[in-house]
């Protein structure tokens, strides 16, 4: 395998402690003004991948994380747009990479909620070029045998699976999508860099677990529910236990706004972020989305950090940043 070249300071890890480890790797020609270059980013994933799975080639790397019978969903995150969203690049780099080990394109999903949000940042020309599918898990329908429950009742809207029904305990259920209980096997994970003003950050936990069940405004609607609900759903053995990779798409960092492209508050970091602890990445996010604020002269906000501490006590990941090793390989 390639050494890596590691920058900077590492974060210190107590001896004999458990800990996760984060392979970043940095190209600084990946972006030119905000626009991802697909071949620099194709070499970022396969060295990403092959670091994180400690695998010579890129076949036997992915390989390492899926097999040739799984179908693997690519969850992205495209509410917000092509460009402060999970970008095309990454996800088709990612693509690429289980072709060629051997996966076929019939068994390779690439999927967010809805479908009309991956058409509209473009993601449907990865089915094009490359025969997969393009999925939203709500326009997939909802699955009445599998769900989170909980005594918040819900206000539901039209797709929700009990939307129109009345009675007790409606309304006290998140289905989860047919796609992920009747489908997809195993999940890489994508999320972009992107500010979220109740989580943090529209990262991993966020994004896999509010993109895979129905009911959601309930959560989205106080960040206190929020806080519980969004690591209790990630721990749901059909979600969470299938998660082989989690990237953090930090090509570009937005630090403000949430669900629309605001490039006038955003930073070119040139880096993609890989681990198998999604916990331990999306802390990093927020810390990185707190540095980029303060550069930027922008009043300081603290963090509400009890989501991610939430996750830590469900042992999702590693919670604290001194239990956790980082690795930055540059490429440029």
């Amino acid at each position: 395998m390639l050494a890596p070249v590691l920058v900077g300071a590492q974060p210190s890890v107590e001896p004999g402690a458990a800990k996760s480890r984060i392979v970043t790797v940095r190209d600084g020609r990946a972006v030119r003004t905000f626009v991802p270059d697909p071949g620099v980013i194709r070499s970022m994933v396969d060295r990403g991948v092959m670091e994180v799975a400690l695998r010579p080639d890129v076949k036997s790397a992915w390989l390492s994380l899926v097999t040739t019978n799984d179908v693997v969903g690519v969850k992205v995150y495209t509410r917000s747009g092509a460009v402060a969203g999970t970008r095309l690049p990454v996800a088709a780099a990612v693509v690429e990479g289980l072709l060629e080990a051997g996966l076929p394109p019939e068994r390779i999903v690439v999927w967010d909620k809805r479908v009309s949000d991956l058409q509209a940042a473009g993601y449907f020309e990865l089915a094009e070029r490359y025969g997969i599918r393009i999925e939203g898990s709500a326009d997939a329908g909802y699955d009445p045998e599998k769900f989170y429950e909980t005594a918040l009742v819900g206000r539901l809207v039209w797709g929700d699976l009990e939307f129109g029904e009345e009675g007790e305990g409606v309304g006290r259920k998140s289905f989860v999508s047919r796609l992920i209980t009747r489908e997809v096997t195993k999940f890489i994970s994508i999320a972009p860099l992107l500010n979220h003003y109740d989580a943090g950050v529209t990262g991993l936990l966020y994004s896999l677990s509010l993109g895979s069940v129905d009911n959601t405004f309930r959560f989205e609607a106080s960040r206190a529910h929020l806080n519980t609900a969004t690591p209790e759903l990630y721990a749901m053995e059909i979600l969470g236990d299938r998660v082989a990779l989690n990237i953090v798409d930090a090509l570009i960092c937005q630090y403000q706004g949430e669900r629309q492209s605001l490039l006038h508050y955003s930073s070119i970091l040139n880096e993609l972020r890989f681990s198998r602890d999604p916990l331990a990445l999306d802390v990093m996010s927020i810390r990185e989305l707190e540095r980029q604020r303060e550069k930027a002269e922008l009043p300081a906000r603290k963090p509400d950090m009890e989501l991610y501490h939430n996750a830590g006590l469900l042992q999702i990941g590693e919670f604290d940043p001194r239990k956790v090793t980082v690795e930055t390989v540059r490429l440029d």
